[in-house]
């Protein structure tokens, strides 16, 4: 299938679920937080807050810190103590506490209060990275922009929107040549809302989903659960007798060749970067 179909079907389809403009139904925590303040700095800080944490609890932390200091002026006066309180509930909230605070102070030195309106002056300022500046410009100024998360790469590389392989700029890259500009503004929106609600990054939902026809992922799964079924068919006279490869005639590997059921957990990160 030719990119510019796979492209006009995907988004045909997820027009079709959420609509045409995310201001008509907000699906994720940037969106409602542009809806109900049309506030370009309470973008930029809730973006920050939103990295590395959950949509339920950025918007929990950014309800908490705007009820208290809602401009530059409130949070750059604010005592860093204070405001790691209020936005808690985000993940890491003890390294963001004084860069929001920093932020703050920039922009009323440097833009009087103003949050820029350009990437490059976006990513100059402390804890701002692609992604962050992206969606300052998409849901704060309403200028197209792809800002990549987590949802957007993996959904881009599954439905090959993007090499298998493309980490989070080079999928920003390749989904600039090969989306229209006309939809950049939407991309984030649903995609995110997509990838919570079907296409789950751990474990997507494929029964209910309606690109599978599209989707390499899906193809990939389908083909593997195929030869499985066929090996787990070929694997009854394998076990009256005849020894398969690298196991016991029952076709175990040998006890001490076996994975340990317990699987080392992931120590959870200590830092996290700007995006």
């Amino acid at each position: 299938m030719r990119t510019e179909e796979r492209v006009r079907r995907v988004f045909a389809d997820l027009r079709q679920r959420y609509g045409g403009s995310f201001a008509d139904d907000p699906g994720t925590a940037l969106a409602r937080v542009t809806v109900e303040t049309k506030d370009p700095f309470k973008v930029l800080i809730s973006t920050i807050l939103s990295q590395r944490t959950r949509d339920e609890k950025t918007e929990e932390a950014s309800a908490r810190l705007f009820a208290k200091y809602a401009t530059p002026e409130a949070v750059a006066r604010a005592p860093v103590r204070e405001l790691r309180e209020l936005i808690r509930p985000a993940g890491f909230y003890r390294q963001k506490a004084p860069k929001i605070r920093e932020v703050s102070r920039i922009l009323l030195r440097e833009y009087g209060g103003r949050v820029p309106d350009t990437f490059e002056e976006l990513v100059a300022l402390p804890q701002v990275g692609p992604k962050t500046a992206n969606c300052v410009l998409v849901y704060g100024y309403g200028k197209p922009a792809i800002p990549v998360d987590v949802h957007v790469a993996v959904i881009s590389r599954r439905l090959g929107l993007a090499p298998p392989t493309a980490n989070e700029e080079e999928v920003e890259r390749r989904l600039s040549r090969v989306v229209p500009r006309e939809l950049w503004l939407q991309l984030n929106e649903w995609f995110v809302r997509f990838g919570k609600e079907v296409c789950r990054t751990a474990a997507p939902r494929c029964d209910v989903c309606r690109l599978t026809h599209v989707c390499l992922y899906f193809r990939h799964v389908r083909s593997r659960r195929s030869l499985k079924t066929a090996g787990s068919s070929r694997g009854i006279s394998d076990r009256t007798g005849s020894r398969a490869p690298g196991g016991t005639a029952s076709g175990r590997r040998p006890r001490n060749m076996r994975r340990s059921s317990r699987a080392r957990r992931r120590r959870p990160p200590t830092s996290f970067r700007a995006r």
